[in-house]
């Protein structure tokens, strides 16, 4: 069994986040500026094997599409075309908020809590983690 990777992608800054190797416990892994994302994965798909790939959709309160959504949308197609990966769009509402909410609680330093790019790591393994308990609980009905 393969990791889930998961993206959640900005115009400026990709945070990446990572199952185990049984899929059960999302951690954060890297913030990577979103100009060097596409050879960052291709080196990270080339040494680690993953199953799928996990993508923050950023809906609007009303499951509407933003400018940001479409945006993240054409980010899918160009990812597409460098792997076969299955790419699952994911809902990705309040992640940076609770990001947010998580790094504030964390009782780091504040130097680190205004650090951007943890926020986007922290909101992919977020976003992954929600994905690994909704299919946890389909499984279980």
């Amino acid at each position: 069994m393969g990791r889930i990777l998961a993206l959640d992608y900005g115009h400026k800054r990709v945070g990446i986040a990572v199952t185990d190797p049984n899929q059960i416990i999302a951690s954060a892994l890297e913030t990577v500026e979103a100009q060097h994302i596409f050879s960052y994965l291709k080196t990270y798909l080339e040494t680690q094997k993953v199953d799928k790939i996990v993508l923050g959709h950023p809906l609007d309160l009303k499951g509407g599409k933003s400018n940001t959504t479409i945006m993240v949308e054409e980010f899918k197609t160009k990812l597409k075309s460098i792997t076969s990966l299955p790419v699952i769009l994911y809902d990705e509402r309040f992640s940076s908020k609770m990001a947010e909410f998580t790094i504030q609680s964390s009782g780091l330093k504040k130097s680190k809590r205004q650090e951007k790019s943890n926020i986007d790591k922290i909101s992919a393994c977020i976003i992954l983690q929600g994905y690994l308990n909704s299919n946890h609980n389909r499984l279980n009905l």
